[in-house]
């Protein structure tokens, strides 16, 4: 795989991941609360949710996010006798995510810069389409795309390759904005620029490569990408 140029340029485009970098997972979790589940629950779920995602792509086999995500679900709900119905009501939120705060700022620098977005997730891309339109937040992204496009998990290259193609730019000229550490990683490795927000994990662990930007919002990444050469 491609890393990325000692010296970044000014992407021509930029990906946003979604889960918890443009939309928190709170529904999810009250959801949860609201079910009679513990608290933590939505950390420990969407950790091994990942983890197990992660697995089936190392390996070379691909499963959708929902299937995965229901799956360790109902790992968590051994001892109900509900297990089905808790899990499509707690998978039923993600519909209901609201956006951060930085986010429709975030969008908006780009879409004045003359900047196209797009959404690259893990999760399916109606959902992100859905939450985009729900938040008046759709005209600010030219597409919606998912792992499930190329059927293999970020944090492999295949998404991240997919997206630049899809915007008809270089790896090198399209940039990825995402909270996830491990999600810059990867992005990296296929050869994007990169962009970590650091509010929701607070330090960026040093066995990654490390981003080209950083800052502790969304808005403060997209200043940052603007002003590379």
């Amino acid at each position: 795989m491609r890393a990325t140029p000692e010296h970044p340029r000014r992407p021509a485009a930029v990906a946003f991941d979604v889960n918890e970098t443009l939309f928190g997972l709170g529904p999810v979790g009250e959801r949860m609360a609201a079910r009679g589940m513990p608290g933590g629950s939505l950390d420990l779920w969407f950790a091994r949710t990942l983890r197990n995602g992660f697995a089936l792509a190392a390996s070379g086999t691909y499963r959708p996010f929902r299937e995965v995500a229901a799956a360790t679900l109902r790992g968590l709900l051994l001892d109900r006798d509900d297990v089905e119905e808790v899990s499509d009501d707690v998978l039923g939120a993600f519909a209901e995510l609201e956006p951060h705060a930085d986010v429709a700022s975030a969008l908006q620098r780009l879409a004045d810069a003359g900047i196209p977005a797009v959404t690259l997730t893990v999760g399916a891309s109606a959902i992100s389409e859905g939450l985009l339109e729900r938040h008046g937040l759709r005209d600010l992204v030219r597409e919606c795309l998912s792992s499930d496009d190329v059927e293999v998990w970020k944090p492999l290259a295949a998404p991240y390759e997919h997206a630049a193609r899809t915007l008809a730019v270089p790896a090198d000229r399209l940039a990825l904005v995402a909270v996830h550490a491990w999600d810059i990683h990867g992005a990296r490795r296929a050869g994007l620029v990169t962009g970590w927000a650091s509010r929701l994990e607070g330090t960026f662990p040093e066995v990654f490569d490390p981003p080209d930007v950083t800052g502790p919002d969304l808005v403060t990444v997209i200043d940052g990408l603007l002003a590379l050469d």
